[in-house]
């Protein structure tokens, strides 16, 4: 984690870290959105769930594809879709 753990806002593409808005600094339009709902808190609305499942599926094409041998299953593409077309 960088920074204060009260405003985490961001996830290092690189090292998978939360990372703060402070900590982010000049950064920050390179790093991954750290929506609340990943954070634990509340409920979410269907915008918040899909920058959710687009940050976490960053890491699952880039580190847990490449780990298992094969692509992420194309239906969670199909639930990042249809999530996006209702928000």
């Amino acid at each position: 984690m960088t920074g204060s753990a009260e405003d985490l806002a961001y996830v290092s593409p690189k090292s998978g870290r939360a990372v703060s808005r402070r900590g982010a600094g000049a950064w920050a339009d390179r790093l991954l959105p750290l929506p609340p709902v990943l954070r634990g808190e509340g409920e979410a609305e269907d915008t918040e769930i899909a920058i959710a499942l687009r940050t976490t599926g960053f890491f699952f094409e880039a580190h847990l594809a490449k780990t298992l041998g094969h692509p992420v299953p194309e239906a969670r593409g199909r639930l990042v879709d249809l999530v996006s077309r209702r928000s």
